[in-house]
């Protein structure tokens, strides 16, 4: 996809931080924008769903430590850009990845009429998945 970078007359620029192949979208998305602050060494919150639909995050400051089921955790640091495809992936962590310094990022989900936008899962479930969980 091309997308014009430049505009010489008032000299802004746009700069592309993420691209992705077309995620599901449903039908009559809700979608909600959150700002997440983790203090200095917050584990950030536990293994969890988006099961309504995709969410596409920013950081904003410090660090997080992020893994998503079937990928290597991998550190993202302010002004990364990250995503999530939701439904049935967990979302095992988004842990401030310092003990120094907060980390903020913003989150955009879009969800599914009547479907929750975050769901727990449970230590029984973990379990039954662990062989989709990518480490090291």
């Amino acid at each position: 996809m091309s997308f014009e970078t430049s505009d010489s007359e008032h000299e802004s620029t746009v700069q592309v931080l993420q691209e992705v192949r077309s995620p599901s979208i449903p039908d009559d998305a809700h979608v909600l924008t959150v700002l997440i602050n983790h203090p200095p060494g917050a584990p950030g919150y536990p293994p969890h769903r988006l099961p309504g639909g995709p969410g596409f995050g920013y950081m904003i400051d410090g660090e997080m430590l992020f893994e998503l089921e079937g990928e290597a955790p991998r550190v993202l640091r302010a002004g990364d850009a990250f995503w999530g495809p939701g439904d049935d992936l967990i979302h095992y962590r988004d842990a401030n990845n310092r003990t120094d310094i907060p980390c903020s990022f913003v989150l955009t989900l879009l969800c599914a009429p009547g479907r929750p936008m975050r769901e727990w899962v449970t230590e029984a479930e973990l379990a039954a998945r662990k062989h989709l969980r990518v480490t090291g």
